[in-house]
C-alpha cells in the first residue's frame, strides 16, 4: 500500500484530469480538507471509469462484462474499508480517508448502487426514478463529502442539503449530456416525461422533437436550481473556507444548468462549458455570498423541493438495484 503523500499526489492528478471545475473549487478548502476531498474524489472517479470502461470520463468503452466490473468495485471497496491492500491507489485512497473521517461502508455502497444502475443500462420511468438515480450517483457522494468536511453523521438536515448539492450537479450533467448519452444508447430522461411530450423513447434527439425536448430539459434545470438553493442553506453552516468552496462549486455547476436552459433548442449544438474566466468569476461571487445570509428567494425556492434524501433512500430500499447472474 502506498504512503499517504503518494496517495494524495495520485488523487490530485485524478481530479485535475477528471473535473477541472471541482479541482478549482477544492483549492479553496484548508489543506487537510482539500487533500481528503481529493482522496474521496479519486475513488469516485475510478469506480465510474471501471464501470464504464473509460479513462476519466470521455467515450464509453466496451460495455461487455459490466457485471464483473461491478463486482470488482464492490470487492475492492470492501477491502479498502477493511484496511487491506487493494492493489489500486484510488481504492487505497478511500480506505485512508475513511479511517481519517469516519466514512462508512454503507455510505460507499449507496454510491456503488448507482453504478449498478448504469451497468444494467437502466432508464428511469418516472421523476421519482430519476431522482433516485441522482441520489445514488451524486447525492450519496455529497453526503460522503460533507462527512469529509467535518459534518457530523448525525446532522441529518445538513447531510440532506449536501445530498441536494449532488442532486443539482447530476441534473445539470444529465441536461448537458443528453446528446452524448443518446450516442451511447443511454437516456436518463424519465419515460413518463417523454410520453407527456409525445416523444417516442429513443427518438428524443430527432430534430422535430427539439422543442419538446427543450421543455423537458427546462423542467430538469429548474429542479436542479431548487436543489442548488437547498444546498446553499446547508453551506451556510460550514466553516468559512468550506462554505466558500461549496458555494463556488454550486455556482459553477449551476451555471451549466442555467446555460443549457438559456440556449434552448440549441443547447446541444456544442457541449456546454463554463470557461476558466467565468469559473474564477463564480469563485469571486462565492466569496461575497459566503459573507451574507442566504437570499430569501433562494430559501423560498428550496422549500418547493419535492423529494428529501430520506424519501429517496426509502424508494431505493423499496425498489432495490439490478441483480446479476
Amino acid at each position: 500500500m502506498q504512503d499517504r503523500a503518494t496517495l494524495v499526489s495520485n488523487a490530485r492528478k485524478s481530479i485535475l484530469k477528471g473535473s477541472k471545475s471541482f479541482a478549482i473549487a477544492s483549492h479553496l478548502f484548508d489543506n487537510v480538507t482539500r487533500e481528503r476531498v481529493w482522496l474521496l474524489y479519486a475513488w469516485c472517479r475510478r469506480c465510474d471509469d471501471i464501470i464504464d470502461a473509460q479513462d476519466h470520463g470521455g467515450a464509453l468503452g466496451d460495455q461487455a462484462g459490466a457485471a464483473d466490473r461491478l463486482a470488482l468495485v464492490r470487492e475492492k471497496t470492501a477491502l479498502a474499508f477493511a484496511d487491506k491492500p487493494t492493489d489500486d491507489p484510488a481504492f487505497d485512497a478511500l480506505g485512508l480517508v475513511a479511517r481519517e473521517t469516519g466514512l462508512t461502508l454503507d455510505m460507499a455502497r449507496a454510491v456503488i448502487d448507482g453504478f449498478a444502475l448504469d451497468a444494467a443500462e437502466w432508464q428511469p420511468h418516472s421523476e421519482a426514478d430519476l431522482m433516485r438515480y441522482c441520489w445514488h450517483v451524486a447525492g450519496a457522494v455529497g453526503v460522503m463529502m460533507a462527512v469529509v468536511m467535518g459534518v457530523s453523521p448525525d446532522d441529518e438536515d445538513t447531510l440532506d442539503r449536501a445530498c441536494d448539492l449532488g442532486l443539482a450537479f447530476q441534473l445539470a450533467n444529465i441536461a448537458r449530456d443528453i446528446e452524448e448519452d443518446d450516442a451511447a444508447d443511454r437516456s436518463y430522461i424519465p419515460l413518463d416525461w417523454l410520453a407527456e411530450e409525445d416523444i417516442p423513447p429513443g427518438e428524443q434527439m430527432k430534430p422535430h422533437y427539439r422543442p419538446a425536448l427543450t421543455r423537458i430539459v427546462a423542467r430538469m434545470c429548474k429542479t436542479a436550481e431548487i436543489h442548488e438553493c437547498s444546498a446553499r442553506i446547508g453551506a451556510s453552516r460550514l466553516k468559512p473556507r468550506q462554505r466558500w468552496a461549496i458555494l463556488s462549486a454550486a455556482g459553477i455547476y449551476g451555471e451549466i444548468a442555467r446555460e443549457v436552459a438559456r440556449r434552448g433548442d440549441h443547447a446541444w449544438d456544442h457541449r456546454t462549458v463554463v470557461s476558466n474566466a467565468r469559473k474564477l468569476g463564480f469563485v469571486g461571487k462565492a466569496a461575497w455570498a459566503a459573507l451574507r445570509p442566504v437570499r430569501r428567494s433562494c430559501i423560498a425556492l428550496a422549500s418547493t423541493r419535492k423529494y428529501s434524501r430520506m424519501e429517496l433512500v426509502a424508494l431505493s430500499d423499496k425498489n432495490g438495484v439490478p441483480k446479476y447472474t
